[in-house]
């Protein structure tokens, strides 16, 4: 056996060993000593560092950087792990897809690991048989499971690498496919009457009464999460799931919502177009008539806020928030590109004229100023759409903290507040808004290419690009424009 191999072990040996049985608090009490003997272990070794004061904490952390370091000393058998989540189609074949066809989710069990991450895939919608039988003709994987692969590989925070995904690669991960086209509220089958069967709310409870007998019954968080129309379904469902989980008897799980790229606006759009199509439709419209097409339920508290045929309200995120139980997380760019789309802004590569340029400006404003009583939030000043599945989700930051740290700092917050009641961890941030005006105004953005030449451009390119008037910008905030650009350079 290597010196590293030796290494290896005493790390580990650290976990479960000490005289008399000590626990935690004696290991760190034995800190000098164990230095000294690994210091001597490892005198021919490679270093490898290792942060031992986040055992104390956060045993996720530390066991983190101890899976890397067996990873970099057995590379082959870290290859063989199994990193896929395989389809399990619902056994209640009652639920189903748009189609009729069995709907199911994506799983990846991780023995021993009492958390578990649900993901609800987005994808848009549909809202009369119209534009139904258009996604179904374009977009068929979204409205049946006929044609899903047998596994799927997860990113971002559905990935087993801890450097991909630092603080949840050991979670027990579900991916449940989009495939009801109701951003996860339908309560209605297939009939002679429905050409289409819209079961996205049935589909949540279906998934959690089988994922009891696989291992959730002794979960102790559940974080249900979600990007687009996922992120507003998790918005829509997570009280609904906790509600169910303390009816079939386990109230000790803790369960959390992350809904990314799911807060929507009602605001007037842009211009004003008839309610074609999915894309040009209002959002307001096209909930309130996807709501009935869809026999959308909503939850009780947030349907109670609002007067009877108005529960279209409660798919809009600052009206919803309010009313939960459950511990939200709300991951949103202030400057989302569904949210244009909708609002009949479309950035085709050509410069932007005046009024869309303040559109957009005035649309990041009223973004943030809806998310300003939101306890945890990541909100970047970006042009984007989704990120929490994406593998760069860890590249993306709001004033020096990434998106996987303020989770984690929100996920000890948590921790700590159900244990003693304490105030939110000091230098640990959890309301994460940017305040700079523009979009991509922050230099961690992800990247802007050119629809035409596919070049990548900087903030200062891509502003230009959009028919930015730096000299107007300039005299407006009271600056020279050379130091506006340099301000814009730098991501102030």
């Amino acid at each position: 056996m290597g010196t590293a191999a030796v290494h290896l072990l005493l790390l580990l040996g650290l976990l479960h060993a000490g005289p008399g049985g000590e626990g935690r608090k004696g290991w760190r009490r034995r800190g000098p000593a164990v230095r000294e003997r690994g210091e001597a272990a490892a005198a021919a070794a490679e270093s490898f560092p290792l942060d031992f004061t986040a055992v104390e904490g956060n045993m996720d952390s530390f066991m983190a950087q101890v899976k890397s370091l067996a990873q970099s000393l057995y590379p082959c058998s870290a290859q063989a792990l199994p990193h896929n989540l395989r389809l399990h189609l619902l056994h209640n074949a009652s639920v189903t897809c748009n189609d009729g066809s069995p709907a199911g989710y994506y799983l990846k069990e991780s023995k021993g690991s009492r958390r578990w991450l649900l993901f609800l895939e987005g994808g848009w919608y549909c809202f009369n048989r119209e534009n139904c039988d258009t996604r179904y003709d374009t977009m068929r994987r979204l409205m049946s499971s006929r044609e899903w692969p047998a596994t799927r590989v997860g990113t971002g925070i559905l990935s087993s690498q801890p450097e991909e995904n630092p603080h949840w690669w050991n979670a027990n991960m579900v991916f449940i496919p989009y495939c009801s086209s109701d951003v996860w509220s339908g309560a209605s089958s297939k009939s002679e009457k429905n050409e289409y069967a819209f079961m996205g709310a049935l589909i949540i409870q279906e998934v959690i009464k089988e994922l009891v007998g696989k291992g959730l019954s002794t979960a102790k968080v559940l974080l249900l999460a979600g990007s687009s129309a996922g992120g507003t379904g998790v918005l829509l469902n997570v009280d609904r799931v906790a509600e169910q989980l303390e009816e079939m008897g386990y109230q000790g799980i803790q369960v959390r919502g992350l809904a990314d790229s799911g807060w929507f606006l009602d605001n007037k759009q842009y211009r004003r177009t008839d309610c074609i199509d999915t894309i040009t439709c209002a959002p307001t419209e096209a909930i309130r008539r996807g709501i009935r097409y869809w026999n959308g339920i909503v939850p009780e508290r947030c349907k109670l806020q609002f007067k009877e045929g108005e529960e279209w309200n409660c798919f809009f995120g600052y009206k919803i928030y309010p009313t939960l139980r459950c511990p939200v997380f709300v991951v949103q760019w202030l400057f989302d590109e569904a949210q244009l789309t909708v609002d009949n802004v479309h950035l085709t590569g050509q410069p932007v004229q005046e009024g869309q340029w303040l559109y957009i400006q005035n649309l990041g404003r009223e973004l943030r100023n809806t998310l300003k009583d939101v306890t945890a939030s990541f909100a970047p000043a970006c042009l984007s759409h989704e990120i929490i599945t994406r593998n760069h989700w860890t590249d993306i930051q709001v004033k020096g903290t990434t998106l996987p740290r303020a989770l984690h700092c929100w996920d000890r917050s948590l921790h700590e507040s159900n244990k003693n009641g304490k105030a939110p961890l000091k230098g640990c941030p959890i309301h994460l808004i940017d305040s700079c005006p523009w979009p991509h105004c922050n230099p961690s953005c992800p990247t802007i290419r050119d629809q035409f030449t596919g070049q990548e451009m900087n903030v200062i390119q891509f502003l230009m690009h959009m028919g930015f008037d730096v000299q107007k910008m300039a005299q407006q905030q009271g600056l020279e424009p050379s130091k506006l650009l340099g301000m814009l350079s730098n991501g102030n």
